[in-house]
C-alpha cells in the first residue's frame, strides 16, 4: 500500500512538472530562488545585452520579459524570453493551507525530489529544504543568440539569485542525459537517476521572510527558544539567534503511543539484521507473524532484501532513534548527553519491546501514554539547535565540541517524526536547519 502511494505521488508530481513544461515548450531551464526580483532579472538581461529592446507583459499568472535585438549584416539576432512568478506570501516553508499556482508546483516538486533515488541522501535532504523556501520561479523559455552570452546570462542569474535550476537534457547547460537539478555553479544536485556531484548545499533564509512570521508566535514557542538558547550558551555550544522556533503546541499532533511502540519494535527487529544477529528471512517471518509487516516502510523493505555492509552500518545508528522513541513512551528516563551514544542494553527487559519475541504484540498494546507534548517539543527545539551547530561546523570544516553529529541527527530525526514534522512519514523525515 505504501509503495503504491509512493508511486502515485511520484507520477502526480512528474505530471505536474510536465504540465508546466507544456506551457513552455522551448524552455532551456527554470530558476528557483528564495529571493524575489522581477526587476533584477530585467536589469541583468539589459546589462548583458545593452542594445536589446526589453518589453514586459503578463500571461496567466506569469510576468513575461522579452528582449529582442534584430542584429545586423554581420551580427546574429538575439531573442530572449523569461516567464516569472512569485509566491503570494514569501516564506521559508510551505504551509499546508497556502494556495497559489507556484505553491502547488513547489509541493509537486518536493514530492518528486523526495521520491527520487539518491547517491547522497544528505544533499537530497538539504535540497528538499531549499525547495520549501523558494519564493520565485523564472524560466528561460527562448534563448536565441550567441551561445556564450546565453551561458553568461544563466550563470549570472544563478549566482545573483543563489538559485537552483531545473534543466532538461540536450540544452547548452545540460550536465546529464536525463532531467536534473543544478546549483548556482551549474553542478548537479540530483538527476532523475539519483546522481549527485556536489558535497555540500547551503540553505540560507532571508531574515525579512523569517521576521514577518514572528508576529504569530505563541508564548510557549518563544519561551522554549529562549530557554534552550540560554542552555546552549551555558554549555558553550554555538547557536543561531535567527533560527526559527519549532511548531507551537496547539499546532502539533503527536504520534500515538501505539504508533511509537510499533515503530520502535520494527527498528529493533531491523537492528538484528544490522548486527548480524538474525537473517533477513527470520526477521521478515517475525514481522509478518506479529502483524508488523504492513508498517515496515519501503526503505526498510529494501534494506531487508539487500542488507549491504553500508546499509547495515547506517541501520546500526537507528539505535539512537530507538532510544528516543522509548524515551517518548517513558521507557527511558533521560536521553543523556548528545555527545554520547545510547546504551540500549541498559534498559530493563520489561521496558524493551523485543525482550520476549512472543510478547511483542502485548507490549505494543500495553503502551497507552506518551510524555506530554510540551516536554517532547522542548527536546525537539533543543536538538534542532544542536543540529544547526553540527551542520555549521561541518560546512566550515570545524570540529564541534560537546556534540556527536551522528547521535544528534538520529535523535533529531526521531523527534521530528514524533511531532509529525511537515507530515513526513518515517522514510521521508528531514532534519532541517
Amino acid at each position: 500500500m505504501q509503495l503504491k502511494k509512493a508511486i502515485l505521488s511520484v507520477k502526480k508530481a512528474f505530471k505536474l512538472l510536465l504540465k508546466e513544461q507544456e506551457k513552455l515548450k522551448n524552455m532551456i531551464c527554470t530558476f528557483y530562488s528564495h529571493q524575489m526580483g522581477f526587476e533584477k532579472v530585467k536589469s541583468t538581461l539589459q546589462q548583458i545585452f545593452p542594445k536589446g529592446n526589453i518589453t514586459t507583459s503578463t500571461e496567466d499568472d506569469f510576468q513575461i520579459i522579452k528582449l529582442e535585438n534584430k542584429g545586423g549584416l554581420f551580427k546574429s539576432a538575439t531573442k530572449i524570453k523569461f516567464s516569472y512568478r512569485e509566491r503570494e506570501q514569501p516564506n521559508y516553508f510551505i504551509p499546508q493551507e497556502e494556495k497559489g499556482n507556484l505553491t502547488s508546483n513547489l509541493r509537486g516538486l518536493f514530492n518528486y525530489v523526495q521520491n527520487l533515488p539518491s547517491s547522497n541522501e544528505e544533499i537530497q535532504s538539504r535540497f528538499l529544504y531549499r525547495i520549501q523556501a523558494v519564493n520565485s520561479e523564472f524560466t528561460l523559455v527562448d534563448g536565441i543568440g550567441k551561445k556564450e552570452q546565453i551561458q553568461q546570462l544563466i550563470q549570472q542569474l544563478a549566482i545573483e539569485f543563489n538559485a537552483f535550476l531545473f534543466v532538461q537534457p540536450n540544452t547548452l547547460i545540460s550536465k546529464s542525459s536525463v532531467q536534473h537539478f543544478v546549483d548556482k555553479n551549474l553542478n548537479i544536485i540530483i538527476d532523475s537517476q539519483g546522481n549527485c556531484e556536489i558535497e555540500d548545499l547551503e540553505v540560507n533564509i532571508d531574515a525579512k521572510y523569517y521576521d514577518q512570521n514572528q508576529n504569530n508566535l505563541t508564548e510557549d514557542q518563544l519561551n522554549r527558544k529562549k530557554t534552550n538558547e540560554l542552555f546552549l550558551a551555558e554549555n558553550h555550544i554555538k547557536f543561531n539567534k535567527k533560527l526559527p522556533c519549532v511548531e507551537a503546541e496547539e499546532e502539533v499532533t503527536l504520534r500515538t503511543p501505539k504508533e511509537i511502540a510499533t515503530r520502535a519494535s520494527i527498528l529493533i527487529s531491523l537492528n538484528f539484521i544490522a548486527f548480524d544477529a538474525a537473517t533477513p528471512e527470520q526477521i521478515t517471518n517475525f514481522l509478518k507473524k506479529n502483524n508488523l509487516w504492513e508498517f515496515v516502510t519501503e526503505g526498510e523493505k529494501d534494506f531487508i532484501e539487500n542488507p549491504t555492509a553500508e546499509k547495515k552500518s547506517l541501520q546500526t545508528w537507528k539505535c539512537e532513534c530507538i532510544w528516543t522513541l522509548l524515551w517518548a513512551i517513558n521507557k527511558v528516563n533521560d536521553l543523556g548527553s548528545p555527545n554520547a551514544m545510547c546504551q540500549l542494553d541498559s534498559i530493563p527487559k520489561e521496558n524493551y519491546p523485543l525482550s520476549n519475541a512472543q510478547e511483542v504484540t502485548n507490549y505494543i498494546n500495553s503502551i497507552t501514554e506518551t510524555r506530554n507534548k510540551s516536554e517532547i517539543l522542548d527536546l525537539n527545539d533543543l536538538y534542532y539547535r544542536y543540529e544547526w551547530a553540527c551542520v555549521d561546523a561541518r560546512i566550515k570544516n570545524e570540529t564541534v565540541e560537546n556534540l556527536n553529529p551522528s547521535v544528534v541527527y538520529e535523535r533529531h530525526y526521531a523527534l521530528n517524526w514524533l511531532i509529525n514534522y511537515r507530515n513526513q512519514e518515517w522514510d521521508a523525515v528531514t532534519c532541517d536547519t
